[in-house]
């Protein structure tokens, strides 16, 4: 084996854990808020800021891009906080898909005004996790540590909105305030992660290792565990993959989560027989009370 092969995946490795950490606790949040395509609609949002950007004749590689990409993220967290659609029993989820519907005609009609720079925009959106480098990776790295530790010092306040809105609104917790900033600093995570791994990767990274995690643990720090756990393993799996059998690193990953979910949702049942054969085994039960 050729060593040299690794030193080159080293910083996608590195980037692909760092994305897993960060996304694998957001994923809780977005699973129990039921807005699961929220970081599509966000990451569309920040397309269409940087379409515009482009089309202004900004270069696709120009620092501009990014920022106007994070304006534009920032008015969609504004947007889905403000608007949650509880007085006319609307559900979110609804809002979000037609923003990402409008955003997504919005940026096919920019890019037709800006067709000789639609190649390297589509390009920078799709992501290549390959062509990343040690410094974006450390720069990465430092700004989801902020923001982990910003979700960390505030841990109880964001899951009780996540879990029961209605009931923290109830308790006078200014719920739109907070779902802003859970939706700017999750805007910030997406924006960052779309432009490196690409729309696809990103959203198998927030959802998936959730979605495992709830097959076998109810309560939040065990689904953490799990899906950290799923995230770096998957991440590692994956990029491995790529390299023996010589296919794109994204598209490797990403199926590689659907494949390790599949084996995971079988054994299942198993895993459920076992723990019910053990009666010193308490049951675990959620904030809702199912076991």
């Amino acid at each position: 084996m050729d060593w040299t092969i690794f030193v080159f995946l080293a910083p996608a490795i590195a980037a692909s854990l760092i994305i897993a950490g960060i996304h694998a606790y957001l994923g809780l949040h977005v699973v129990e808020r039921g807005v699961i395509f929220v970081d599509l609609s966000l990451a569309q949002i920040a397309s269409l800021g940087a379409a515009i950007a482009v089309w202004q004749g900004y270069d696709p590689h120009d620092n501009a891009i990014y920022w106007m990409s994070l304006g534009f993220t920032l008015i969609g967290a504004f947007i889905f906080a403000m608007v949650k659609g509880h007085e006319a029993d609307i559900p979110q989820e609804a809002i979000i898909g037609i923003s990402y519907a409008v955003a997504s005609a919005a940026v096919i009609l920019t890019l037709s005004k800006a067709t000789g720079e639609a190649e390297h925009l589509q390009n920078m959106l799709v992501g290549n996790i390959l062509s990343v480098q040690w410094p974006e990776v450390v720069l990465t790295g430092g700004i989801y540590l902020l923001i982990g530790a910003f979700h960390y010092v505030f841990r109880k306040r964001f899951l009780e909105i996540s879990i029961d809105t209605k009931a923290a609104a109830a308790r006078g917790v200014p719920v739109r305030f907070w779902d802003f900033l859970f939706y700017a600093s999750f805007g910030l995570v997406v924006t960052r992660s779309v432009a490196i791994a690409g729309v696809l990767l990103v959203f198998c990274y927030l959802i998936v290792p959730s979605v495992a995690a709830m097959l076998y643990a109810d309560s939040i720090g065990r689904r953490l565990a799990i899906g950290w756990t799923m995230g770096t393993v998957v991440s590692a799996l994956g990029v491995y993959l790529s390299l023996q059998l010589d296919l794109p690193t994204g598209a490797t990953i990403v199926c590689t989560f659907g494949l390790v979910l599949i084996i995971m949702a079988a054994v299942r049942p198993l895993f459920r027989r076992v723990v019910a054969a053990d009666p010193g085994e308490p049951a675990v039960r959620t904030s809702s009370g199912r076991a």
